[in-house]
């Protein structure tokens, strides 16, 4: 049974809520472009891994059926005191693993290339939650071996994984503020606004998954303050709204570093070194401007109404696409869904280049839907996949095609 499958209606009926309270209340924690180019990384991090996150699986496997020292059973695990026991014991377990898998991640240039994407972000709120990386899938399943080695059945600590996860959708927001007693406990939202803090006093503080006791034992913990408030994002800004550049920014960084080192040991050492570290010749000849939050400013380039809600309307599509996928892939597996993840990578793209304004993206949105979508499409319906379209569907492909290019040439 996936946990989070079944989670997500609940993550979109929360979402929904938190955007009606903040337009009730005119808080202003949600802006459209900020909140989809969230979940489009979201979004493609759950389809991407539709083609890689058999690799953990397959890794864990080996060491469990190889090198586990106890022979735990799944019967262990039930609904006695002792099971119960034992059901909290794998989740503290996962729990401690999560918070130093979650501090390296941070701590080391590699990993946090791969985590950075979680926290680009400059507003805080549920989808934010959903915001994920698609290549942190490289090194995660490795803080979690030891957890194998010991004995711990695998169904086990998918299912304590996946509850971890879960619980860590709603903290991020802002609607919660402080919860007395239980900020000294649980991870809860003040707890985990100051993680994603860019503020020089919160940052790299409260890794905690479900505990923020491991930050008090191992020395991370910071409570929000009010004398101070909560600036988010990264110090060295995403500054546009593409899905693929929000997941390669930071790899692009350390490549270009490495590249021009004359050393080399640091073109090396760099991807392995501590985050933020430059080698000395590169830092002179490209010194990086520090950033000042005193005059921090959100990115937000300027777009029309009519643009805001062709994207809101497509992204709309995308959304109900990615759902289709999933159901797909859970029929037929990961080659069943390679081509309608292609055309759903690209109206992402697309999107993330309508929302910044560029002046080339209206082009390339058209070249979507006259090009790239009948194509795909046409690849479906010859796929040894089999996926036969009826007439009625092509009537609607093209009713879809007409009037999303009259209305995208309507609010340009």
């Amino acid at each position: 049974m996936d946990l989070i499958a079944l989670a997500v209606p609940l993550f979109l009926l929360a979402l929904f809520i938190e955007i009606f309270i903040d337009w009730r209340r005119g808080t202003g924690f949600y802006r459209s472009n900020d909140a989809i180019n969230s979940l489009s990384a979201g979004i493609m991090s759950t389809t991407f891994g539709y083609f890689t996150k058999f690799l953990s699986l397959v890794f864990w496997g080996y060491v469990f059926a190889n090198f586990a020292l106890l022979d735990m059973q799944t019967s262990w695990f039930d609904w006695s005191p002792s099971g119960l026991a034992m059901w909290i014991l794998a989740a503290l377990a996962w729990d401690l693993c999560y918070y130093w898998q979650h501090r390296c991640y941070h701590e080391y240039s590699i990993l946090w290339a791969g985590h950075a994407v979680h926290h680009q972000s400059e507003d805080y709120n549920l989808s934010t939650a959903l915001r994920q990386s698609s290549t942190s899938f490289l090194f995660s399943w490795i803080f979690y071996v030891p957890l194998f080695v010991i004995g711990f059945p695998l169904e086990v600590l998918l299912t304590v994984g996946a509850i971890n996860l879960i619980y860590q959708f709603w903290v991020h927001t802002q609607v919660v503020r402080r919860m007395g007693v239980l900020d000294r406990i649980l991870v809860t939202p003040s707890n985990h606004r100051v993680h994603h803090a860019q503020n020089e006093r919160y940052i790299d503080k409260n890794y905690g998954g479900m505990l923020i006791l491991w930050d008090r034992l191992f020395g991370s913990f910071e409570p929000e303050r009010d004398d101070d408030p909560v600036v988010f994002g990264v110090r060295k800004p995403l500054t546009n709204w593409n899905p693929f550049w929000a997941n390669l920014q930071v790899y692009d960084y350390l490549l270009f570093d490495a590249l021009h080192t004359r050393s080399w040991r640091d073109k090396i050492g760099i991807w392995f070194s501590r985050t933020g570290w430059r080698p000395a010749d590169v830092e002179a000849q490209y010194p990086k401007q520090k950033a000042e939050l005193s005059c921090f400013t959100k990115f937000d380039p300027p777009a029309t109404r009519g643009r805001r809600y062709y994207v809101l309307a497509q992204f709309s599509v995308a959304v109900i696409t990615a759902l289709i996928i999933a159901n797909m892939f859970a029929r037929g597996g990961a080659m069943s869904v390679l081509v309608p993840c292609l055309l759903l990578w690209a109206q992402l793209y697309t999107l993330g280049l309508l929302s910044e304004g560029r002046s080339y993206a209206p082009t390339l949105e058209y070249a979507r839907l006259s090009v790239i979508v009948p194509s795909g499409f046409l690849m479906l319906q010859t796929s040894s996949a089999g996926m036969q379209l009826s007439q009625a569907s092509w009537v609607f492909l093209f009713i879809y095609i007409l009037a999303s290019a009259l209305w995208l040439r309507k609010s340009s």
